[in-house]
């Protein structure tokens, strides 16, 4: 499936509804504008002769180097709004503008071309491909990229698996691998293309306590040291208090723009959790 997004498929459909589905280099931008600006967002689905009003007239900015909590109950216009932001899907008025370009007008080769170089997505299903490594798995986005010979592809491939601690498995499967094994693979893909934003959709939705915290470490590695903007959707109260802002979503609105004052520190928390060697690792 996710090949798909990796050469820039819009996979959602003009009729579907995405909510509740699974369906860097230098931060972009100029200094003090938003690298994401959105104004009065609506996006209305058809669903037979009812008419699903799933954003209500979003407005907000981001800046680079942002890290967004988007939080919510289900079927409040969270997802929604993250594939608008994604360009997997057109608002149905309104602005949105990501790096000063407005993309919600942009072609559908226009858009793809932002997914496959600008932005990176992680899911809280791993959509790896079964029969292939961990280094080939996220080679893939830049099979589609032009002019990136298979050495350079495999070199940057590496890397990002290093980045995320995996340097010493890159030719273990995702049925070697453990559940955050194979999540650090899924955003290792996300990195490759060096994107200056990340989209992660509940990307601790299925995970133990431990490894969550240890995944939301990554991402707070990725944002203070490398300058990433990060968008992170949960359910969870406790995985919220990571980033650096909480933005709530409540029946197609934002209900709620506040900084998160204290924010936690995965790594002080990883230190103070026991540490549980999972059975099927030990003889890896």
């Amino acid at each position: 499936m996710w090949h798909a997004y990796a050469r820039g498929v819009d996979i959602t459909g003009a009729n579907a509804r995405p909510e509740g589905g699974r369906d860097c280099h230098a931060c972009g931008g100029t200094s003090g504008s938003p690298l994401i600006s959105v104004r009065n967002l609506t996006r209305t689905y058809q669903m037979g002769d009812v008419q699903v009003r799933a954003l209500r007239g979003v407005s907000l900015d981001v800046m680079s180097g942002d890290f967004i909590s988007l939080t919510g109950p289900s079927g409040s216009g969270k997802s929604t709004f993250m594939n608008l932001l994604g360009c997997l899907d057109h608002p149905t008025s309104g602005v949105y503008l990501l790096n000063g370009r407005d993309v919600a007008h942009f072609s559908r080769e226009q858009l793809a071309r932002v997914r496959n170089q600008e932005i990176g997505f992680v899911f809280q299903g791993f959509h790896l491909l079964p029969r292939t490594s961990a280094l080939e798995n996220v080679e893939l986005p830049l099979l589609y990229a032009a002019g990136v010979s298979g050495r350079e592809r495999r070199a940057r491939a590496a890397a990002a698996l290093e980045s995320v601690g995996l340097g010493t498995l890159l030719r273990h499967h995702p049925n070697q691998l453990s559940g955050g094994q194979q999540q650090r693979v899924a955003i290792a893909r996300a990195l490759v293309n060096n994107p200056i934003l990340l989209l992660a959709d509940e990307p601790t939705g299925n995970l133990d306590s431990r490894t969550s915290i240890e995944v939301i470490e990554i991402f707070q590695h990725l944002n203070t040291e490398r300058g990433i903007t990060i968008l992170l959707v949960t359910h969870e109260p406790d995985i919220a208090e990571y980033a650096r802002r909480l933005v709530s979503f409540r029946d197609g609105r934002v209900c709620v723009d506040r900084p998160i004052v204290n924010q936690r520190s995965a790594h002080s928390d990883l230190a103070v959790m026991p540490v549980e060697v999972e059975p099927e690792l030990a003889a890896v």
